[in-house]
This record gives C-alpha cells, sequence and structure tokens, in this order.
C-alpha cells in the first residue's frame, strides 16, 4: 500500500535516506567518488608487495647503518694491525681472520662499507643532479642548447670509463674519496642527461603544460611545477641502478691503484692487496670480495624493483 500521510512521508523519506547511504557513489552515481592514486601512491603500493624491493631495502638499510655507525657492530680500529697475525685464518673474537698486515679482516670489510656506500651515494647524487638539470634544460628549451650539449655528451660518451681513470686519476695523489666521486660525476652525467631530456620533451607535450603555457605561466614555473615532477621517474629509475655500478667502478679504480689510497679503508683496496695471497689465505679475498658483490647485487636489485613500479607499462 502507498504510504499517506505525514506519517507515510516520514518513511518514505528515512528509506530514501538509507539507499542514498548505501549507495556508494551518491544519487544516480553522482556522489563524491574515490579519490584517484598517484603514479606515486601506485609505485609505493607495488613495492611494499615486491619481496626484491623489501629483501634488498633489508640490506641497503643495514649497510647505512653500519656506515653511519661501524663501531655497532665492529669494536676495534681497522688500522690497528699485528703482523705476528698476518694471513692467519679465522679465530675467537676474529671470525674472518686477518689479512696480510695482520689486520682483522672482519673490522676492515666493516669499515669499508662507509666508504664504499658514501661514494655511490655522493656520486649518484652528483651525477643525478648535473644531469638532470642540463638534459631537462635541453629538453624544455631545445634548439641551439639541445645540439650543443648533445654533442658535447656525445664527446664523453665516447671516453672509455675505466681508461679514462687510470689517465685522469692517476696524477691525483689525494687519498680522499672526492677525486674519485668528481670523476665518476665528469663522465656519469651524459647518460642521466640523456634520459632526463627524452622524459622533459615527452612531458612538455601534456595538455596541462600546454594549458598553463596559454594562462601565461612562465618557463620556470611550467619547469618546475608542472613538467619536472612528472619527468623525474625515469631518472630515478636510472640512477638507483647507477649506484651498484658507481659502487663496483670505485672498487674497480682502487684495485688497479688509481682510485681509493691507503690508509683509506676500502673493499678495493683489500681485494688488490689480498690477490697475490689468493692460494694461501683465500680468506684475505673472499670476504671483501663478497661483501661488495651482495652491496652492489643489493642497489640493483632495488633499481630493477623501482623500475617495474614506476613504468606504467609494466602493470
Amino acid at each position: 500500500m502507498a504510504p499517506t500521510g505525514q506519517g507515510g512521508a516520514m518513511d518514505l523519506a528515512m528509506d530514501e535516506g538509507e539507499t542514498l547511504e548505501k549507495t556508494p557513489g551518491g544519487p544516480e552515481g553522482t556522489g563524491p567518488a574515490e579519490k584517484p592514486r598517484s603514479l606515486w601512491s601506485d609505485a609505493w603500493r607495488d613495492l611494499r608487495r615486491n619481496p626484491v624491493f623489501i629483501i634488498s631495502g633489508l640490506i641497503i638499510l643495514f649497510l647505512i647503518f653500519i656506515s653511519l655507525w661501524p663501531s655497532a657492530i665492529a669494536s676495534g680500529s681497522p688500522l690497528d694491525c699485528d703482523l705476528s697475525k698476518a694471513q692467519q685464518g679465522s679465530q675467537p673474537g676474529h671470525p674472518f681472520g686477518f689479512n696480510g698486515q695482520g689486520c682483522d679482516v672482519y673490522t676492515r670489510v666493516v669499515y669499508g662499507a662507509r666508504t664504499s656506500v658514501s661514494v655511490g651515494i655522493l656520486a649518484t647524487l652528483g651525477v643525478a643532479l648535473l644531469g638532470s638539470a642540463l638534459g631537462g634544460l635541453a629538453g624544455f628549451f631545445g634548439r641551439g642548447w639541445d645540439a650543443a650539449l648533445s654533442r658535447v655528451a656525445d664527446i664523453f660518451f665516447g671516453i672509455p670509463v675505466v681508461l679514462g681513470g687510470l689517465v685522469l686519476l692517476s696524477v691525483v695523489t689525494s687519498s680522499t674519496i672526492w677525486p674519485v666521486i668528481g670523476f665518476m660525476v665528469l663522465l656519469g652525467w651524459p647518460q642521466i642527461s640523456r634520459i632526463a631530456r627524452g622524459s622533459v620533451i615527452t612531458a612538455k607535450q601534456n595538455d596541462y603544460v600546454q594549458a598553463a603555457r596559454a594562462l601565461g605561466a612562465s618557463s620556470g614555473r611550467m619547469l618546475l611545477r608542472h613538467i619536472a615532477p612528472n619527468a623525474v621517474a625515469p631518472v630515478i629509475v636510472v640512477a638507483t641502478i647507477a649506484l651498484g655500478t658507481y659502487i663496483a667502478l670505485e672498487a674497480t679504480l682502487s684495485y688497479l691503484g688509481v682510485g681509493l689510497k691507503p690508509p683509506t679503508v676500502s673493499w678495493g683496496i683489500d681485494i688488490s692487496s689480498a690477490s697475490p695471497y689468493v692460494r694461501n689465505a683465500p680468506h684475505m679475498l673472499l670476504w671483501p670480495a663478497g661483501a661488495l658483490a651482495v652491496t652492489v647485487l643489493a642497489f640493483i636489485m632495488l633499481g630493477d624493483a623501482v623500475r617495474d613500479a614506476l613504468d606504467p607499462k609494466l602493470r
């Protein structure tokens, strides 16, 4: 029976209210919809479910921890040596044995993480900032700036990295990490610049950029507010993968004798000094080489996970 009178009208209104509350989209589906997720929120959701990201992230967090506070897990100094214990194997309190100078291998492996991680992170930041700035400006303004940067980048691409390190770093006498970092930035920025250039060229053709231009937005505002946030994802992916490469490059240059120099504690230096004794005392080589391999693999795995999360084509 149809509702009549004031009571029937109230019952009908209550029924409609309950129906609207149960309808997610409001009346006729026109109510407030779920807030759309951004690329970064989707990427973070995917990363949290990726076991590769979790494992590599835990390894990297541990490496950062021991880089900041190596004394938390290693007592003593990596420069304290006792020649009477040279090349001896594992002993109580010295699980990794001793190197050719009688220094504790475990302590040197722990303290070597600080040098390798510092070089990798600082070199990656320098390469990413310089390459992104130059490539972004070239992609945004184009014409003469783009042509000039492309030709300069081609020159740097033609320099072999190891050969360039042998030539440029052989004249450096400093034992600090800064010459090695400067060399990596000098030869590493062209790759990031090309990635940034392509991303900016793609992003500036979007409708929201054209709308901002039509509304009179300045070039700086369009580049910083509209283009850069939407073009930075490929740069982050490449930089994350390159971080592991720079750690391996530092070890290679140190092994060849042109990178870091004693008394700096480095995995590359320890690998170089242990190579002649690999048959008699393999532990001197295996532990620093294993730490280097795990570190490089962790950063490469992290970069692959970030690439998969940020690439819409892989969704």
